[in-house]
């Protein structure tokens, strides 16, 4: 059983890399956006009850995979690293197939911001996030969440062996899954 993460700031590509990554490997995509767009006909993920649901979806997709026979899990989701919160989040849904004997890889992306604002406007990425679709101030969220928050990690925050750090500014998302794949031979 293998459990990928994939993380950076938000449209730095995770969910087309992961997309890209399912394709070459016999792991399942679980993009963040997923349990988000379940709830968010009936409740908001800005809400208790929404965020409530979405974390409950999560958990139990990753206990059931973590209790099946596939071969294993990627999951894409935005981790600030300046936030306690999210830190114990994170080491939560991992113990899951921690707890299984898993091998754990953590994928962290970066790219420009100026690259992240076009990647944000995608009718692909809207296509897979509805939500996004229509949402006023969506390039300025985006810039001021690296005002408030820290999505990609300091050198040597990430202590885990199985961690790959990629800048994907200028490289497509099928070369960097290829990367993925080559670097920890899955």
């Amino acid at each position: 059983m293998k459990f990928i993460l994939i993380t950076g700031p938000q449209a730095v590509g995770k969910m087309t890399v992961g997309q890209e990554l399912e394709k070459i490997t016999n792991l399942k995509l679980f993009h963040n956006h997923m349990p988000i767009e379940l709830v968010n006909p009936f409740f908001s993920y800005g809400n208790q009850t929404g965020k409530r649901l979405v974390r409950l979806i999560r958990e139990e997709i990753f206990k059931a995979v973590a209790d099946s026979d596939l071969e294993g899990l990627i999951f894409t989701f935005v981790w600030y690293f300046d936030d306690k919160n999210d830190w114990e989040y994170i080491e939560s849904l991992i113990k899951i197939f921690r707890d299984k004997n898993a091998e754990i890889y953590y994928i962290e992306l970066e790219a420009d911001i100026e690259e992240r604002i076009k990647r944000n406007k995608t009718e692909h990425r809207l296509i897979h996030k509805p939500s996004k679709k229509g949402s006023s101030g969506s390039d300025d969220k985006l810039r001021q969440s690296l005002v408030e928050h820290r999505p990609n990690s300091q050198e040597g925050e990430i202590k885990e062996k199985n961690y790959l750090r990629i800048n994907n500014t200028d490289l497509d998302p099928t070369t960097v899954a290829r990367m993925i794949k080559d670097n920890f031979s899955l």
